[in-house]
């Protein structure tokens, strides 16, 4: 590829020069994902298969559990799925600064806890929220970092079948869930990227995509796209 003298200066450069790895680079600070959906619109599912992907590849990702105040539904874990609290601690727990965001949402209280969140994406792993839009407005605010994701129903006959289909709630809680998932919905435009969930695996490879996607912006490459300039800068006149 090199030859004669310039070759030779040029092989060497490149012989001097070792740039970091896509993953190190990744890595210096992990990302934040919000991801954000009414109820029954699949975000939950589509962030874990997510995880998973990443976790098989090796790639560090953590799935944020939510503080809550509303009981355990059947099967549920805590410390899994949500950690349960009662509202005095909860509150007591926004007094002492402990949420990155919270809301009241069909009643309850639901919260992020700020130092976990903090302490993982300090350690490089990428973080997945599990939020309503009031919470993602709020660590928009927090992160301007922040990747934010919108998860659209194909339909309103196919989140009402997906809400009956859980059977969780009667007819009234569902009707009041569907009140309110038009609320969020009218937000959709507030998120960076908008998936629609009509098939589980097609959303899942776009969030996927938007994972890897986010990992290429200027504010992440800005270590090694510095350290490119400046090898290029300090090379000046050996090509």
């Amino acid at each position: 590829m090199y030859s004669g003298e310039g070759g030779e200066r040029a092989a060497g450069v490149a012989r001097r020069y070792h740039p970091p790895t896509e993953v190190a680079v990744a890595r210096a600070r992990g990302n934040l994902f919000i991801v954000a959906a009414p109820s029954g619109g699949g975000k939950t599912t589509i962030i874990r298969r997510v995880i998973e992907q990443l976790t098989a590849a090796g790639q560090r990702a953590h799935f944020s559990v939510s503080h809550t105040t509303r009981p355990p539904r059947p099967g549920e874990v805590c410390g899994v799925d949500y950690t349960f609290v009662d509202r005095p601690r909860f509150e007591a727990m926004v007094a002492a600064g402990e949420f990155l965001e919270f809301a009241e949402v069909h009643g309850h209280l639901y919260g992020t806890a700020r130092r976990p969140v903090r302490e993982r994406l300090e350690a490089g792993e990428d973080v997945f929220l599990d939020i309503d839009v009031q919470g993602a407005r709020q660590v928009r605010v927090a992160d301007p970092e922040a990747v934010s994701v919108f998860v659209l129903p194909p339909s309103r006959h196919e989140l009402v079948r997906r809400l009956r289909a859980r059977g969780q709630d009667d007819a009234a809680a569902v009707e009041l869930r569907m009140r309110n998932a038009v609320k969020e919905m009218r937000c959709w435009h507030e998120f960076h990227y908008v998936i629609i969930n009509n098939c589980l695996e097609e959303a899942v490879q776009a969030l996927a995509c938007i994972v890897a996607a986010s990992r290429q912006r200027p504010c992440r490459m800005a270590q090694v796209a510095t350290e490119i300039l400046a090898d290029f800068e300090n090379s000046a006149g050996e090509a």
